[in-house]
């Protein structure tokens, strides 16, 4: 009877016993789980990390890691105070200008942690200085005079220059070499550097972003009027504002919910069905949102839509589901047959019907779950913090839905009496019938030359997106950042900035390392450093270098009576050493008074894909050319320092060592060439991992190496299809977007999964390839439709966010989603015939 459990039946025994007769029990544990999953959620916040988004273990970001202490990380702010019209030298702007200054030190979050005050440059900072030579020797002095003429007191004391001292200033400015740096080209505007450090205290506090950018916008606020506009850029001000554009993601959550309900209602034709799918699949986000906070992760603005997937997935699972208990609820068992036939059945009490239902999909189900678990961990291969935590995330999340909509969904489904039972088992019956055209239609696709016909477009469509996909760009295809639309606040801000000042926002720092006191000891050294120097400027893309020699060539020219035919690297040790023993550290352009590490500062035009690409082509070239590379250098370089100081003590001549070692790479370039590399040789491992975890899992379920094969090729061209999509809105290959497309594929293995599930019972009951198909689709086809539809309705929603990235990757999803449903249906039967039973006989009813 209803309620009691028959161990006589085929199946899962032990756990059917366990399950189904402790069926309040497991759901008051659920329950409590649940409760407890919802708690730990509400903890938890906005978790953003600089370094989070860097592959760490990088040859370059081991550099980044080793000098960051001294010439700074990649962590900056830049805020341009621009004059709306005329040029800086007023009253009013200069006014501004000198309190962004003062107000940027001050910028903190509430742990105390913020702007490193030793780093903030303008022309109001002290470390801004220029030098000329008169006819009375040198004359330096701050930018902004200190004593010479006369001192320039604060804007903030009521001073109000004279045509002359405004003349002074710019005649500073001018002298000084920061036109394009720290002041506009044509004088509109001028720049406050600074820069966060550090990210993460020794005690373990981590900075927070949105309070510090809720500061600079603080700022901006309060000296944006009049004839001053201020422009700010940096990461604190990217996460800022992809956190503020995913807020809307609670927004589109709600309406997919409710669209995704919509359409349950419309395939179930029952409330009930519709709301218990839900619940399933949201219990599985909160347990997922919950774990998070167990585990000590926060939500990253770049893993907002990680819940979206999950409900998805929940959802396109749950369908299965109750399509399975509908044919249990209405003809006790499998809709097949004749409209005859299944009129004649009699249907089973809801309790037997999740019994049988639970135990058609436990195999299939988890095949596809697991599945997309492995496929999902794929992508741990990228070592990049944020990487991590979303493998883990999607990871967990999957895991969940294994438990929720394989248990929990069942055992809610055992309670569930369904109203009007006549009425809806009658639209079942129709809409089972309805669509038997379009099944025996698709059903000739297994037919041999059709399906030959099939494989051959098949083939013909990847070779030609993989041609097409020669054009893919790995990183940026765009100007700005790529996440935000291109009349984002801080994308127009940026564009302003790289139009205004000369040097633009892009910089790729390489790393000089040599002996101490090379840049007064060793010619040979700093000679290579100066014709590596040109041969940068030299490459497409390069808007400026900038090295240390650069001022040590002005310095020499001014002791020489400022002739440019002195305008060059002196030979000499004493005349090195007085070319170069003013030039300071906070200058960014040495480590330390021996100056034994000497960063290049390149700026380039952009940081598009193939900008980086010539820029660090250009530098692995010439050190490779020249054997200016050698990863144990330091080591080397300190036993040569030891021979040296041990020669000197016993009476010894010094020996110069005049090795220079070129490492690649700091600044916000250096961090996005490291990501591309990583990515590009990443790529096909992490596709070939997630196509090796479905073709093994189905392997292990199906027990068939071709069954196998035939679920996972439809994957790998839908893949390729995607990446020509991709091509075609210009959209790079990062890490962002590689990830989503590893998930694409481990939720869209899920159709064919069940497809050739249902394939297999009928083919063991002596059917044909042909009738098993056609019945499969008749009992499981609108069902697959449907989750493809509610997939990709869940996505779609995301076409209309506020950040670019989280649109575009919604298209791309709904693309997968979709293109795989076609895909299995079209391709899986085809692939069954030639690799599975080519030579079967089909009736002609069949």
């Amino acid at each position: 009877m209803a309620g009691s459990y028959d161990p006589n039946h085929a199946g899962y025994p032990v756990l059917e016993k366990l399950i189904f007769e402790n069926r309040k029990i497991v759901l008051v544990i659920f329950a409590l789980i649940t409760l407890g999953m919802l708690f730990a959620a509400s903890r938890l916040s906005i978790d953003a990390g600089f370094k989070k988004q860097l592959p760490l273990q990088h040859e370059y970001m081991k550099t980044f890691q080793d000098y960051e202490t001294e010439f700074g990380g990649t962590n900056r702010i830049l805020i341009a105070v621009m004059a709306k019209k005329g040029d800086i030298f007023n009253k009013e702007y200069l006014t501004a200008l000198e309190g962004v200054s003062e107000k940027i030190n001050n910028v903190k979050d509430k742990q105390g942690m913020g702007v490193d005050q030793s780093r903030t440059r303008s022309i109001f900072t002290p470390n801004q200085r220029y030098m000329v030579v008169t006819e009375e020797g040198f004359e330096a002095d701050n930018v902004w005079p200190a004593r010479f003429p006369e001192p320039f007191p604060p804007m903030s004391s009521n001073f109000d220059p004279t045509p002359e001292q405004y003349a002074i200033l710019k005649r500073n400015i001018e002298l000084s070499g920061i036109v394009g740096r720290l002041v506009a080209k044509d004088f509109s505007g001028a720049m406050v550097q600074a820069e966060l450090v550090p990210e993460e205290s020794a005690d373990g506090k981590r900075l927070n972003y949105k309070e510090v950018a809720a500061e600079l916008e603080k700022i901006r606020s309060e000296y944006e009027k009049g004839n001053v506009e201020v422009r700010i850029i940096g990461f604190t001000k990217i996460v800022d504002d992809i956190a503020k554009g995913a807020s809307s993601v609670v927004f589109f959550f709600l309406i997919t919910v409710a669209f995704t309900w919509l359409l349950l209602f419309i395939y179930s034709t029952s409330g009930k069905l519709a709301s218990l799918t839900v619940v399933a699949a949201f219990t599985a986000v909160i347990w997922m949102l919950g774990a998070l906070n167990l585990m000590g992760f926060g939500i990253d603005p770049m893993n907002i839509l990680t819940p979206f997937l999950i409900f998805a997935i929940g959802v396109s699972h749950g369908e299965q589901m109750i399509n399975r208990f509908r044919g249990q609820i209405f003809f006790g068992g499998l809709e097949e047959g004749t409209v005859e036939e299944l009129r004649a059945r009699t249907g089973v009490s809801p309790y037997e019907a999740a019994i049988k239902s639970f135990r058609s999909l436990l195999v299939p189900g988890s095949v596809a779950l697991i599945a997309g678990c492995i496929g999902f961990a794929a992508i741990l291969m990228i070592p990049i913090r944020i990487i991590y935590e979303l493998a883990v995330t999607a990871t967990v999340g999957v895991g969940i839905i294994v438990f929720t909509n394989l248990i929990l969904l069942p055992v809610l489904l055992s309670y569930t009496k369904l109203s009007n039972l006549e009425k809806k088992r009658g639209f079942r019956l129709r809409q089972l019938t309805a669509f038997d055209r379009i099944w025996a239609f698709l059903a000739t696709f297994s037919k041999p030359g059709i399906a030959a016909l099939i494989i051959a477009i098949g083939v013909g469509l990847f070779f030609w997106a993989e041609h097409y996909n020669k054009n893919m760009m790995i990183g940026d295809a765009q100007k700005g950042v790529a996440e935000l639309f291109p009349d984002a606040r801080y994308n127009v801000d940026a564009d302003v900035i790289t139009n205004k000042f000369a040097l633009g926002i892009d910089i790729i720092n390489v790393v000089a390392e040599v002996q101490p006191n090379a840049c007064a000891q060793s010619y040979q050294a700093m000679e290579v450093f100066d014709r590596f120097a040109w041969h940068m400027r030299n490459v497409e893309g390069v808007t400026k270098v900038i090295t240390m020699v650069d001022i040590g060539k002005q310095v020499w020219s001014a002791n020489n009576f400022g002739s440019l035919r002195w305008r060059t690297l002196p030979r000499q040790p004493a005349n090195m050493a007085t070319a170069f023993r003013n030039i300071e550290t906070d200058t960014g352009l040495l480590n330390e008074t021996t100056c034994t590490a000497m960063p290049m500062m390149i700026f380039t035009a952009d940081h598009q894909s193939d900008t980086i690409t010539r820029v660090v082509d250009a530098v692995k070239k010439f050190r490779s050319e020249n054997k200016l590379f050698d990863q144990n250098f330091s080591v080397k370089l300190k036993k040569a320092i030891e021979e040296n100081k041990k020669a000197e003590s016993e009476g010894g001549e010094f020996i110069p060592n005049n090795d220079i070692n070129f490492r690649l790479a700091t600044g916000n370039v250096g961090v996005m060439a490291a990501t591309n590399e990583e990515v590009a040789k990443l790529e096909k491992k992490i596709m070939y991992t997630v196509y090796a975890a479905v073709f093994l899992m189905c392997l292990i379920s199906f027990r068939n190496p071709l069954a196998a094969l035939c679920i996972t090729l439809p994957l790998v061209l839908v893949t390729a299809l995607g990446e020509a999509l991709m091509v075609k809105l210009g959209i790079g290959l990062k890490v962002n977007t590689l990830t989503v497309v590893a998930l694409g594929v481990g939720i869209g293995v899920d159709y064919a999964i069940y497809i050739y599930a249902r394939m297999a019972e009928l083919m063991k009951q002596g059917k044909s390839l042909s009738q098993s198909y056609f019945d499969a689709l008749k009992t499981t086809g609108i069902a697959i439709f449907y989750t493809a539809l509610t997939l990709a309705a869940g996505v779609a929603t995301w076409i209309f966010s506020e950040l670019k990235f989280q649109a575009d990757m919604g298209l791309m999803l709904t693309f997968m989603f979709f293109v795989n449903m076609v895909a299995a249906m079209i391709f899986l039967p085809a692939l069954c015939r030639w690799l599975l039973k080519p030579f079967e006989k089909e009736n002609s009813s069949s």
